[in-house]
């Protein structure tokens, strides 16, 4: 699985497919990370967010801490803000124009190819930013696609039961 992570306002491609190794913007890295419970033993199972990690033949002790979507890492006394986004929910962000102005009409489109499961909005209805205005099954998974921002729908272009192909405009935002 793909990660994009966002570190000190610097971007990284992490691409975790095989145990002890990563793929770190393309390259390939060996790396040992687990879990250390309470009592300082290794334990994978452990939950309390120490990890102990090996990397580059140098072993570090990790605090990993979750606020708000946003993880806290503690390495060597120095604390890194970390922000992480897989693929699939970079994708569904761009389509729902997370990254849209405030003003002028927001195109949205669909970021994966799927069934449109419920439209919970009509034309003339004023959204707020991160209300749901379409539910789309892909893969076997329903995602909420939420509006990037505050406005009136202007354009529905898409029925409950109807398939769409991605990149398919679906509602536009005024």
């Amino acid at each position: 699985m793909k990660y994009i992570t966002t570190v000190l306002d610097k971007t990284f491609t992490i691409d975790i497919n095989r145990e002890n190794e990563v793929i770190l913007n393309g390259a390939p890295r060996p790396i040992d990370l687990r879990a250390i419970n309470k009592e300082g033993g290794a334990d994978k199972n452990a939950n309390d967010g120490m990890y102990s990690m090996l990397i580059d033949n140098k072993s570090y002790e990790v605090l990993v801490e979750e606020v708000d979507g946003e993880y806290r890492v503690l390495i060597d006394g120095v604390l890194y803000p970390i922000k992480v986004m897989d693929e699939r929910a970079k994708r569904l962000a761009e389509a729902a124009g997370a990254f849209a102005t405030a003003s002028g009409d927001t195109n949205i489109k669909s970021p994966m190819p799927g069934l449109i499961v419920a439209v919970p909005v009509a034309i003339g209805d004023v959204v707020q930013k991160g209300q749901v205005i379409v539910v789309l099954e892909s893969m076997k998974m329903e995602n909420e696609i939420k509006s990037p921002r505050e406005g009136t729908i202007s354009i529905i272009k898409i029925t409950p039961r109807q398939t769409v192909e991605q990149g398919q405009l679906m509602i536009v935002i005024s």
